[in-house]
């Protein structure tokens, strides 16, 4: 196994590790990145349901010319979300952003977030 591997694999583990401590109750939000495209979902991981998603895959991110692979479109991609969460009555989330550093899309996705009504 590569050390990049490792690494990424390590820094996965402590930050689910450190959001099972922190949780509280209180659903999840998963971000999932590729090259291309960005995911979101804010989990209840006690009933084991998705309570809301958003990605840059669906159409009108797509029809707004949002590629996925930028900035723009994981804010587009964060507002969507937690207007959705919001809307299925979840105001309190945790962040998991899995084993992603907290920078460039990931972090203007929880930002988006944060700005249109959700906290963390």
């Amino acid at each position: 196994m590569s050390k990049l591997k490792i690494t990424n694999a390590r820094r996965k583990q402590r930050v689910r590790l450190a959001v099972r401590r922190n949780a509280g109750g209180r659903p999840r939000l998963s971000v999932f990145r590729s090259s291309k495209h960005i995911y979101a979902q804010v989990i209840d991981d006690h009933k084991g349901v998705t309570l809301a998603s958003a990605s840059s895959l669906e159409k009108p991110l797509r029809d707004g010319g949002n590629t996925g692979a930028n900035i723009d479109a994981a804010k587009a991609v964060g507002k969507l979300l937690a207007e959705r969460a919001v809307k299925n009555g979840v105001k309190e989330v945790i962040f998991d952003r899995g084993s992603y550093l907290y920078h460039g899309r990931v972090k203007a996705l929880a930002d988006a977030a944060r700005e249109s009504g959700l906290s963390f």
